[in-house]
């Protein structure tokens, strides 16, 4: 939908996204790096990303994966479960 993978930005998409083999096999193929949908076009770095060289952090879907899992970690932490 003309977002960047990694910050989120609608704003000057600049590099195309290039995904690993691993996350376009099989069922997963044609799919959107975001929210796992049919994928209707394609997906870009925005020009902010692409300076700051995070296109070449390796497959945004594993990037997002990373992220969240971090992301989750704090937040369960933040109010106090356990697992």
């Amino acid at each position: 939908d003309g977002k960047c993978v990694i910050c989120d930005s609608y704003v000057r998409p600049c590099t195309l996204v290039r995904i690993c083999d691993e996350c376009n096999y099989g069922s997963y193929q044609g799919r959107c790096v975001i929210c796992g949908g049919p994928g209707v076009s394609d997906a870009y770095y925005c020009k902010e990303c692409t300076i700051q060289e995070k296109d070449r952090d390796g497959c945004p879907k594993i990037v997002n994966l990373g992220s969240s899992k971090t992301d989750l970690f704090y937040e369960r932490k933040k109010y106090g479960f356990k697992k």
